[in-house]
């Protein structure tokens, strides 16, 4: 191929890498899907804990924003390890915002006004979904032997766990 300035340029084929694991074909394809869902599942709570901080008002206003900011710093992290385990073992991951929504389970919330208490209630019920979804994955990850990726979703669910209580805790009527 011909560049405009009349140099030659060389035409890269893109593959796909050589997966660093010895996964066979099948379960690079089942945990991709299932980190692929887990991803969007984690990116839209994310995006729904961040909102809730950032919309946050009320009494307990400064005690909410920064749990909800801890707890959306917390689910951020996840994003990067999940993506990058399905990179390691030789998959893809999510591509776009409209790629995250494909395979997103966990609902978005776009009400213009969310009373505090709600949102606490919500984003529970949210994470309480997400630990069920990590106990999922890391079954898929037992049957294929995939212990890195175990050991890995066994911190998110205690993690995912922990806001869950948390958020019970404070929503909790005495």
């Amino acid at each position: 191929m011909k560049k405009r300035d009349g140099s030659t340029m060389v035409a890269r084929m893109r593959t796909a890498p050589e997966p660093a694991t010895d996964f066979s074909s099948a379960a690079v394809a089942e945990l991709s899907e299932v980190f692929r869902r887990l991803l969007a599942d984690v990116f839209a709570l994310y995006v729904k804990t961040k909102n809730f901080h950032w919309h946050m008002s009320g009494a307990h206003f400064r005690d909410y924003h920064l749990l909800l900011d801890e707890q959306a710093e917390q689910l951020f992290d996840m994003t990067d390890e999940i993506a990058e385990r399905a990179r390691k073992i030789g998959g893809t991951t999510l591509h776009s915002i409209g790629d995250i929504s494909r395979h997103q389970r966990l609902k978005d919330n776009n009400d213009e006004f969310v009373a505090a208490p709600d949102m606490l209630t919500e984003l529970q019920a949210d994470n309480r979904h997400l630990t069920r979804s990590l106990r999922a994955a890391h079954e898929a990850c037992e049957r294929h032997n995939d212990v890195a990726t175990a050991s890995l979703i066994e911190t998110w669910i205690d993690e995912t766990e922990r806001r869950v209580w948390f958020l019970s805790e404070i929503t909790r009527s005495d």
